[in-house]
């Protein structure tokens, strides 16, 4: 398996976590039971779930009071997509072991 793959799969994994993330936690949210943590919802999606995370917020119309999430998702998002264009047009060549 080349690291493309291994790549893509992790993110299509992180950003399925995130989308359910939001669902769980809103749904706990009206049955009035034990929350999902905000640090954790924005820990996922830094760690690679912010598309998941922001489409879950508006699918679900979970956090979409909160201005550091409407503002805090895509801004993450943002910084992830400069992190990736910066690799990718790197003058140097990471290899991973």
């Amino acid at each position: 398996m080349d690291v493309i793959t291994l790549l893509l799969g992790y993110f299509i994994i992180m950003n399925l976590i995130g989308f359910a993330l939001m669902g769980i936690d809103k749904y706990r949210a009206k049955k009035r039971s034990f929350r999902i943590p905000e640090a954790t919802l924005f820990i996922v999606a830094i760690i690679g779930g912010s598309i998941g995370s922001i489409i879950g917020m508006y699918a679900f119309r979970h956090k979409t009071r909160h201005w550091y999430f409407v503002y805090g998702m895509p801004f993450i998002l943002l910084l992830q997509i400069i992190f990736f264009i910066f690799l990718l047009n790197a003058p140097f060549e990471i290899s991973i072991l």
